[in-house]
């Protein structure tokens, strides 16, 4: 009886052995399985990722972009340049490319890269120490023009229309598009009474475009660009100082019209300083012209007399806005004026200007200089 039992279970047992070895089997396919799928997911997923990052980052893209490649940098450091201003998608992958194309010889320098590059032209241009795509047209916009002289200069350097250069920047939804974008553009500028809302904020320096068409949207943006990079570094200094930016803008303009050399802009804001101290009209000649709109070599004392919220002969205090945009010179000047006893200068039309302490003083120098 009991020889009965022992082979019921010794068969029993070998039924469980078989059913255990089989789900056993059918766990280590299925494990198998899931990571052939994942190695191939990731596979897949690995060489689709390598392949986007080894593409320009926005192929339609032309827009200048300025980038500093210091002296000893490592491959590494290029690397992360590169990435961290987005002309590349994947500094790590652009390494392995270097090292897999045996490239070295990278020189230190200003570099000016588009999104569109690929790591072939980037490379090279790295090797030679120069850009591969030179710009279709390179714009210089002096310092102490409105918009209207803005607009002219583009209309006749680039294939386009002065008239659509100032409507783009007259646009009231393009601008709320732009105060989002720009810190520098505050509520001042939506002023009614200004006569254009980014007047003084398109900054004086040289563009550089790399289409044959550069929409306006870009134009206006580069030019916002360098306002914000400029304006930006002041923004504690301005504070300080109690301004407004739109405020330390405006003066910024106002000094930039009135004055050439850095002792003159710093000697000229003080005065202005000064008079805004004590309740006196700055009474300044370009704040006149801007408001007639127009140019003139003399400023008519009829002129003075024009209903202006820029006209400063008429009103206390700062203009509305800026009349034209500046330097960066005028605006440390704007922030940072000398500090002297003066409330008067008078340019004698040779490039001099005389400092006064009172009026008589400066009617002196009126009569002696001024014919």
């Amino acid at each position: 009886m009991s020889n009965r039992k022992d082979k019921g279970s010794f068969k029993d047992n070998l039924i469980a052995r078989g059913e255990e070895a089989r789900t056993v089997r059918k766990v280590v396919a299925i494990v198998i399985s899931c990571l052939l799928i994942i190695l191939i997911i990731g596979g897949i997923s690995g060489f689709l990722y390598v392949k986007s990052a080894l593409k320009p980052v926005d192929p339609g893209n032309e827009k200048g972009v300025q980038i500093e490649i210091p002296m000893g940098s490592s491959t590494s450091n290029i690397a992360d340049i590169l990435e961290k201003n987005d002309i590349i998608k994947n500094g790590l992958i652009f390494r392995f490319y270097i090292k897999f194309k045996n490239e070295s010889g990278f020189q230190a320098g200003k570099y000016t890269f588009t999104k569109s590059m690929t790591y072939d032209q980037i490379i090279e241009s790295l090797k030679n120490g120069r850009i591969i795509k030179e710009p279709v047209y390179r714009v210089t916009i002096p310092e102490g023009l409105t918009i209207e002289e803005i607009a002219a200069i583009y209309a006749k350097k680039l294939p386009m229309k002065e008239k659509d250069f100032i409507d783009k920047a007259s646009d009231p939804e393009y601008i709320k598009q732009l105060m989002q974008k720009y810190p520098i553009l505050t509520e001042d500028i939506l002023n009614p009474e200004l006569r254009y809302s980014l007047e003084g904020y398109l900054f004086a320096a040289t563009y550089d475009f790399y289409e044959e068409n550069p929409p306006i949207e870009l134009i206006i943006e580069n030019m916002l660009d360098k306002s914000q990079e400029v304006v930006g570094k002041y923004l504690n200094a301005i504070d300080e100082k109690g301004l407004s930016i739109h405020e330390a803008v405006t003066m910024a303009s106002v000094v930039e019209k009135e004055a050439v050399t850095e002792d003159q802009r710093k000697k000229i804001s003080g005065i202005f300083y000064n008079r805004l101290k004590v309740g006196m009209r700055l009474q300044t000649d370009p704040t006149v012209l801007y408001a007639i709109g127009g140019h003139k070599a003399k400023v008519l004392i009829s002129d003075t007399k024009v209903e202006s919220p820029f006209n400063t002969y008429r009103i206390n205090g700062l203009p509305i806005g800026p009349i034209s945009n500046f330097s960066e010179n005028a605006l440390e000047a704007a922030i940072n004026p000398e500090e002297t006893d003066y409330y008067y200068f008078l340019h004698d039309g040779q490039g001099n200007i005389y400092y006064s302490k009172t009026l008589e003083e400066h009617n002196a120098y009126k009569a002696e200089y001024i014919k």
